[in-house]
């Protein structure tokens, strides 16, 4: 094994680990979208959440039609998260993923057309 190659592998494996600790400590608004998009209950398409997407991990991603979906929180009005967001958003499209920002209070107050968009984004 090179040393480049058990550098990826280090890496991979530390990402792994990340995106399990996330996956455990969800915030309200995550679980409220994990609960409509696990066990396939959003019009059959497999959902995987917070799943690594080379340098990044997600919060949701329909690997089949490659479309990614964000929750966003409070945290990203600030200048420089805007910022990082969309660089991110960027790389992501630059992958050939569709990413759809969610945010906390769009889950919370308006469910129903939160749900419509994914549908129509997967459509």
């Amino acid at each position: 094994m090179t040393r480049f190659s058990r550098h990826r592998w280090r890496t991979a494996a530390i990402k792994q680990a990340r995106a399990r600790e996330l996956r455990q400590a969800p915030t309200a608004a995550e679980t409220l979208v994990w609960e409509a998009l696990r066990h396939r209950r959003l019009d059959g398409w497999k959902f995987r959440r917070q799943h690594p997407i080379g340098h990044f991990i997600v919060d949701f991603c329909c690997i089949e039609q490659r479309v990614v979906v964000e929750v966003d929180g409070g945290i990203h009005h600030d200048d420089d998260q805007i910022a990082y967001d969309h660089a991110r958003t960027a790389a992501l499209h630059t992958a050939g993923y569709r990413v759809i920002r969610l945010m906390n209070d769009q889950i919370d107050n308006d469910a129903e057309t939160v749900w419509q968009m994914l549908r129509a984004a997967l459509a």
